[in-house]
């Protein structure tokens, strides 16, 4: 008869030479980079001139007779920038730190140059090697700087296209309490549509202010990870419930969040169009977006729809659907930046996609309570129209 011993192995604290062992392949590592940077790699002899990268982030109009520039070296090597252009003419500056900048290195190029109103006006900033980097003032307004009053009417706009549909879609709740089960999973897979349609239009808007972003931010997988990172983190939170139906008022709220996001990008556009002297906008384009988002209220309300949460609740819905359309309004009017605009709308895409699980799982629940398969004609006309509804509306926002 033989005995068998098991050994119990407890953790030990690192010791010196274990750290050591993990430093091995940094400190190799390092020796491998430092003869590449100081041989080139055996083929300097074959490297050609400097790679010169710059991106112009933003080109402001501060006040008459003034442009300024603000940009990044998102090339490998330092650049510097002796000589700039408007409108094929080279004018001095001033450059803010300097106008030598290291790779990340930033810079706001001032230039005195008379501008003139509504005009078009092209910019070339020179470098050492000369080598043109290329911007545009479109329509040329003077940029416009904090104040009460427009605070005060950029809030507005933001209230006409964010916060004024929703209520209104809201407004639809009592009608929809007195509807039957076979109608309300009609709603509910409108909502899918709806839903889906905002998730397709985010990613794009995302994608759109990704491309803005200087290269080395890797604009689009930045999208594509962050949206994929906030539906983890909120499908992680949903399944640490497990075993219990989703809260219906929380169903709502995270409509409301996923919504909010979105209409945080159709702040941040409007705001910018105004900014950079494009108020073709004007009323149509606002009468525009307060009917394409009057669907996004009755989206909120469906899943509490059996339910009365209370008017304060109805009222932080409101708010948090249509608010950051506020918000985004005025960001994009006095301070527009094109990566937290790319954050945010990528963050919006994983929690409008994870409310499209919550809000499916719904509809897949009353249909097995009516003894229906989930692919059916009512599910599936709603999913169309509510697709459909945003689409066509949408005719009256995109030009």
């Amino acid at each position: 008869m033989s005995t068998q011993t098991t050994t119990a192995t407890t953790p030990k604290g690192f010791s010196g030479s274990v750290w050591l062992l993990a430093l091995i392949p940094l400190l190799l590592l390092g020796v491998v980079l430092t003869y590449l940077v100081v041989t080139g790699g055996g083929l300097s002899d074959l490297a050609g001139p400097p790679v010169e990268q710059i991106a112009i982030e933003r080109i402001t109009l501060p006040e008459p007779g003034i442009i300024r520039i603000e940009v990044i070296n998102d090339g490998p090597q330092t650049v510097t920038i002796p000589q700039i252009q408007v409108d094929d003419a080279y004018f001095g500056f001033t450059a803010e730190p300097s106008n030598t900048l290291p790779r990340l290195g930033s810079a706001t190029f001032t230039i005195p140059y008379p501008w003139v109103q509504d005009e078009t006006h092209h910019i070339a900033l020179v470098s050492g090697l000369g080598t043109l980097f290329v911007g545009e003032v479109g329509v040329a307004v003077e940029t416009p700087s904090p104040s009460l009053s427009l605070f005060t009417r950029f809030g507005l706009i933001g209230l006409y296209v964010g916060v004024v549909p929703v209520f209104l879609g809201v407004l639809w709740y009592p009608f929809m309490r007195q509807l039957g089960t076979r109608a309300m999973n009609f709603i509910l897979s409108l909502t899918v549509g709806l839903l889906v349609y905002l998730a397709i239009g985010t990613w794009l808007d995302a994608n759109e202010f990704a491309a803005e972003l200087p290269a080395f931010w890797q604009g689009v997988p930045l999208v594509i990870f962050i949206a994929l990172i906030s539906l983890g983190v909120l499908l992680a939170v949903g399944n640490a419930q497990k075993g219990t139906e989703s809260n219906p008022l929380s169903i709502s709220y995270r409509i409301a969040l996923g919504i909010g996001l979105h209409n945080l990008g159709e702040g941040l556009a409007i705001g910018a169009a105004f900014a950079l002297g494009q108020a073709a906008l004007g009323t149509f384009l606002i009468l525009g977006f307060t009917l394409h988002n009057i669907t996004e209220g009755v989206g909120i309300t469906v899943p509490i729809v059996r339910h009365n949460p209370g008017l304060k609740h109805f009222a932080l819905l409101i708010l948090l659907a249509g608010g950051p359309a506020i918000l985004g309004t005025w960001i994009g009017g006095f301070a527009f930046n094109p990566v937290l605009a790319t954050i945010f709308l990528a963050i919006g895409v994983g929690a409008i996609l994870q409310v499209v699980w919550e809000v499916g799982k719904l509809v897949v629940r009353d249909s097995a309570r009516m003894n229906m398969p989930v692919i059916n004609w009512v599910n599936f006309s709603g999913l169309v129209v509510g697709i459909a509804l945003m689409y066509f509306t949408a005719f009256l926002v995109k030009f």
